[in-house]
């Protein structure tokens, strides 16, 4: 566990239920792996318990908890949405949630086979979810800038990676990365964004996509951010097409959404690298996915 960690246990999960929410607490509880902010536990077949793990993350709990029911009627893809708040106790100091179970396997650990399928989702998803979000909407502290104020991250990620990872394609990915911070601003109001849309963060059946998770991170601000999941999420071969079915992208924001989908992947390929070593935070399943969006950055032209 890192500092500020609390132990969570599923006789913890049954106690919390068992005290605010005692129609709940018959039902099966299941340990669900992976989980970054919040360890989560599938109640029953419909629901999840989400229990912060760190200090700071009740924070984000309750912002997706604030604004998930108003984006979730309008989204084309399953998301989770709030059914229950666990308010702070004796028992556990957080807050917590129980949310709605999305059904699928997490891209991390499955493969999209239905690519042109895939790209229409995720286009007709954030061509959904793109819209122009109110005064009151949240904003991000570390995501959401344009690239060019974001250079010190991307250096940071490029000079972690183990020498020799990425070997002659270092000019390459900073080509694209140089690219992106010389695109114009984005000029239009901010809209609504995941914030952090990458293979963990999707789920997948039948080939494609079939729910998005995780909005904690959700914010207002230029859509490259989300954009750039085109190469982060999506097969070879399909980028073209998600643009062509999302329609408002310019070849300014498509450009900074190329480079921030290059930043993007060497963090995901430094996470399965830190997995790899058995060091805290890491995420063995990441690295492949995050070494594959890369490739497919480098091999894609702009749109």
């Amino acid at each position: 566990m890192t500092d500020g960690e609390i132990e969570i246990t599923a006789e913890l999960v049954r106690g919390l239920l068992t005290d605010q929410h005692p129609d709940l607490a018959g039902l099966p509880i299941r340990e669900v792996a992976g989980g970054w902010g919040n360890k989560m536990w599938r109640l029953g077949d419909e629901l999840a318990v989400r229990v912060p793990r760190m200090e700071g993350v009740p924070e984000l709990l309750r912002k997706e908890c604030r604004w998930l029911p108003v984006l979730a009627p309008r989204l084309p893809l399953p998301v989770p949405t709030p059914v229950r708040i666990g308010e702070p106790s004796a028992r556990f100091p957080r807050p917590w949630s129980v949310m709605t179970w999305v059904r699928g396997e997490p891209l991390d650990s499955a493969a999209i086979s239905r690519g042109d399928h895939a790209a229409d989702a995720l286009a007709g998803f954030l061509g959904a979810l793109h819209v122009e979000a109110p005064d009151e909407a949240p904003a991000s502290s570390d995501r959401g800038a344009h690239p060019k104020k974001c250079t010190d991250g991307f250096e940071d990620f490029l000079e972690a990676i183990d020498p020799g990872g990425l070997g002659a394609e270092v000019g390459a990915v900073r080509d694209v990365w140089d690219d992106a911070v010389a695109a114009p601003e984005w000029q239009g109001p901010p809209v609504w964004l995941h914030g952090d849309l990458h293979p963990a963060n999707v789920v997948v059946s039948d080939g494609t996509l079939s729910g998005v998770v995780d909005f904690d991170a959700m914010f207002a601000g230029d859509p490259a951010w989300d954009l750039a999941a085109a190469w982060l999420l999506l097969p070879a071969g399909v980028t073209s097409r998600f643009f062509e079915a999302y329609a408002r992208a310019d070849d300014a924001t498509i450009r900074r959404a190329r480079g921030l989908a290059a930043m993007k992947s060497l963090f995901l390929i430094l996470m399965g690298q830190n997995g790899d070593r058995g060091l805290p935070g890491g995420k063995p399943t990441w690295g492949p996915a995050g070494r594959a969006a890369l490739d497919r950055v480098l091999a894609s032209s702009l749109c």
